[in-house]
């Protein structure tokens, strides 16, 4: 299928880089702060007791749950609190995690093919994680990031898409929303009126009998390749 478009809004984790192996060393680097600096925190919430706890405090507090950095400074905190740790160490523990979670391991394919779009059309970030993209080292391949504790609310409501394609300047149909959850990504992009792309590594199969993505690969570069052989909204004006 080709159709224009104008610009695009990209999903981050499991799009760009899998979150899985973020995950992993998070819990590990806290785990190993507390150890040294509260050890009485450690023992009452290893790893999979501070899993327990961050599950517990998330379901607690539905209201945040647009805003994962918010949920995880409150599980820090009451991991501190509820161990009688000093809680003047919970900015120095969520930064030790904050700096890990923006240690990324790209898709092989992702950041050359990241740098093939953004040449093309203007890219912006519209995520529910917290990543940093600075940090990460992209940010100057990007218009800017929409994330959902800034727009207080996640995808899939359609609002913080169209909050996207304002800030781009963009009628919804213009922008092509690309990222790999099914509802999240996919199905919230095309009921909010974007074009969608669903990058699909792992040969899932398509859940909405309703609607269906407008385009489906398995890497960024076929999105890339596909995006070079194609007329942009700019090439017809």
């Amino acid at each position: 299928m080709t159709f224009p478009i104008r610009a695009i809004t990209l999903d981050l984790d499991d799009t760009l880089w899998p979150f899985a192996p973020i995950g992993v060393r998070v819990e590990q680097t806290l785990d190993a702060f507390l150890r040294e600096h509260s050890p009485a925190t450690a023992d009452m919430y290893p790893i999979e007791k501070m899993r327990d706890l961050r599950t517990r405090v998330f379901a607690e507090n539905p209201q945040l749950l647009h805003d994962l950095a918010g949920l995880r400074q409150l599980t820090i905190e009451t991991a501190l609190r509820d161990s009688g740790g000093d809680l003047g160490l919970l900015d120095a523990a969520y930064e030790v995690f904050y700096a890990e979670r923006n240690k990324v391991e790209y898709y092989p394919d992702s950041l050359a093919a990241l740098e093939r779009i953004a040449a093309r059309v203007p890219v912006a970030a519209v995520t529910n994680g917290n990543a940093d993209l600075d940090r990460v080292g992209i940010g100057h391949l990007f218009a800017f990031t929409l994330g959902s504790r800034e727009h207080g609310v996640a995808k899939p409501d359609a609002s913080i898409f169209h909050a996207a394609c304002a800030r781009l300047g963009c009628a919804h149909g213009d922008v092509l929303h690309v990222g790999d959850h099914i509802e999240a990504d996919v199905a919230g992009a095309a009921r909010a009126g974007l074009k969608t792309c669903w990058i699909n590594r792992e040969e899932r199969v398509w859940e909405h009998p309703e609607l269906t993505p407008d385009l489906e690969f398995d890497t960024l570069t076929a999105l890339a390749d596909w995006l070079e052989a194609v007329p942009t909204v700019a090439d017809r004006t």
